[in-house]
């Protein structure tokens, strides 16, 4: 498989521009002939080139892992610090002053107690802050920890999204906070969204429009964060690992997802749970009414839905499509796919409770 090479132009350009301008003095100075100059040009370009790609990298290295550790940094620690270091660059001053004065190795000593005071005033505001905090005015106290909060971080997956039900979840205030969504969820719906696939293109470009709407409505707060984690490749991973970092929970529909998180200690809020657990509660005798949509698996079997999705199987309503019954429930069963409510039409109860009492009378009179 052929792999595209990405060239910089912001280090190309430079480093043809100074291996053009070593190649031309290193004739004056040197006096080279016209080859030599153009391959030393040719090879400081290059190594120009190569250095800065190298450079680039380390660069970007650096910053994502200085993203990372601010990320899990807590507010106090950071302010903390910052104040630890302000009093210790006063402390390095003052203490540095009678040192400067003196002849000698002092001089030196006066850079170690800056630094000195520097590390440890940092050090000390850092790890101390929430104590700090504690003896300021009550008005001024610590925030609590996020994990603490009722409106914790919560990082949307893929699937939460492209099933829709988050819409109105959010718009019935059962969640609160802002609902993280990382650039690589998007890349994947985008992805999702140019497949060949009919039914996974319709998924993604409906995951889209429905990210697009709960951006723009005013009571949902959606946040989409630049996180790259290049050390996974899958985006379950990906989640995983994002949610460990910024200590935020996950909302899926995954199953697996859904289990490698519990696992790894994140909190996961299933939508799929959710909608289970608010479903209507029947119990045996309760009268219901249903409308017939479909033959059931056995003989004679007639099947409804209630508005949550419910399935309801009546007995003996094989040939009721499309009427609406009055039944009361018989037995419950809960599977894996859901719940399923066995029923029985009104009418032949009655009939049966009727047929009940004649017998019994008919045994009185004969045995009277």
């Amino acid at each position: 498989m052929n792999k595209k090479i990405k060239i910089s132009r912001t280090l190309l350009i430079p480093a043809i521009i100074i291996g053009i301008w070593t190649g031309y003095y290193s004739g004056i100075w040197l006096k080279d002939d016209l080859i030599w100059q153009i391959g030393l040009g040719s090879a400081i370009a290059v190594l120009l080139y190569l250095a800065g790609v190298l450079v680039v990298k380390r660069v970007r290295a650096m910053l994502t892992y200085l993203d990372r550790a601010l990320d899990r940094i807590a507010v106090e620690s950071l302010v903390g610090g910052l104040a630890g270091l302000f009093f210790g660059v006063i402390v390095a001053g003052l203490s540095s002053y009678p040192l400067s004065q003196m002849q000698g190795p002092f001089s030196y000593v006066t850079i170690m107690v800056l630094l000195g005071a520097v590390f440890f005033g940092t050090r000390v505001g850092a790890r101390r802050a929430g104590e700090f905090l504690r003896l300021l005015p009550s008005r001024i106290q610590p925030a609590e920890p996020e994990h603490l909060m009722p409106g914790h971080k919560k990082v949307l997956d893929t699937s939460a999204i492209i099933d829709g039900r988050i819409y109105d979840v959010c718009q019935s205030n059962f969640l609160q906070g802002p609902l993280i969504v990382p650039t690589f969820v998007i890349e994947e719906l985008q992805h999702i969204a140019d497949s060949s696939d009919h039914i996974r293109r319709s998924k993604g470009r409906r995951g889209l429009e429905l990210l697009s709407k709960m951006q723009k409505h005013s009571e949902i707060e959606i946040d989409i964060i630049e996180a790259n984690i290049p050390e996974e490749k899958e985006v379950d991973a990906k989640l995983v690992k994002l949610c460990k970092q910024i200590n935020a929970s996950i909302i899926t529909n995954d199953y697996n997802l859904n289990k490698v998180s519990e696992l790894q200690g994140i909190k996961v809020l299933n939508i799929n749970q959710l909608a289970n657990a608010v479903k209507v509660m029947v119990y045996p005798g309760e009268n219901m009414h249903v409308n017939i949509i479909k033959e059931g698996k056995e003989n004679g079997q007639g099947v409804g839905y209630l508005e949550d999705g419910t399935m309801i199987v009546v007995e003996n309503a094989g040939e009721d499509i499309g009427t609406e019954l009055e039944v009361t429930v018989t037995s419950v069963f809960q599977t894996a796919a859901g719940r399923m409510i066995f029923t029985r039409k009104l009418k032949e109860e009655a009939v049966s409770s009727i047929n009940h009492v004649f017998r019994d009378t008919q045994e009185v009179n004969l045995y009277g």
